[in-house]
């Protein structure tokens, strides 16, 4: 038996990206390691640019339970370039309005959003009565991927002891308005083998939060027995 701190994730809307392209931000069908610590470091009050305190969320491991994930749905959005020749370095969003002039040219870009979310997570591996308190009175307010995807539901964080990942997401506390058993999920993705199963790449591991830049990992995914 282990220790887990578990917890569920339930929103009318989220955003969980993958590979992001210029013009296409598509949403994957689970939040993967990077939106979950993101939003654990959010509830313990880890800033973006605090290095030592974001490479401390590393010490988690954890297994995602996938109970709805939603239709997609898909959003535009009008964004300006600005000539590379303007800016010789790598630059802030900031650095980079103030180079825009009238005559640049601007772009529609897609983001993609699933709808009626609700996911368990499991953690392991790091402070959990210290996260469960953080995740119970949060110090900054979370969301599921971006900030327009507000959470509908308390988190209801609760440390437990499990046999595996699979057995502790089973606990998870949903609310009351969904009609969902998180003892029998779509599927389950976890960092570590949870039995037979197939095994998927992520780019997901954040490596600077303020550049935005991740690296691969393996996925285990799980289909429990007569799901697809």
């Amino acid at each position: 038996m282990a220790e887990y701190l578990v917890f569920s994730l339930v929103a009318p809307m989220g955003a969980f990206g993958d590979l992001a392209g210029h013009e296409q931000r598509g949403s994957t069908g689970w939040p993967g390691r990077s939106a979950i610590l993101g939003l654990i470091g959010a509830a313990l009050g880890v800033r973006r640019d605090d290095d030592a305190g974001q490479d401390a969320l590393n010490d988690w491991r954890m297994a995602v339970s996938v109970l709805n994930q939603g239709p997609v749905l898909r959003d535009f959005h009008t964004v300006q370039t600005v000539p590379s020749a303007r800016i010789k370095r790598p630059a802030t969003r900031a650095e980079a309005l103030r180079a825009l002039t009238r005559g640049d040219n601007g772009l529609i870009t897609h983001r993609s959003y699933r709808m009626d979310c609700a996911f368990g997570v499991a953690l392991w591996g790091g402070d959990a009565a210290a996260l469960e308190g953080a995740l119970t009175t949060p110090h900054f307010v979370p969301y599921l991927g971006r900030k327009s995807c507000p959470l509908s539901a308390p988190m209801a964080p609760k440390r437990l002891e499990a046999g595996g990942a699979f057995q502790a997401l089973a606990q998870v506390t949903m609310p009351p308005f969904l009609a969902l058993d998180p003892a029998a999920p779509l599927f389950v993705a976890s960092d570590t083998p949870l039995g037979e199963g197939r095994i998927e790449t992520r780019h997901d591991i954040p490596l600077d939060r303020g550049k935005w830049h991740f690296r691969a990992r393996q996925v285990h995914i799980y289909h429990p027995e007569g799901k697809p």
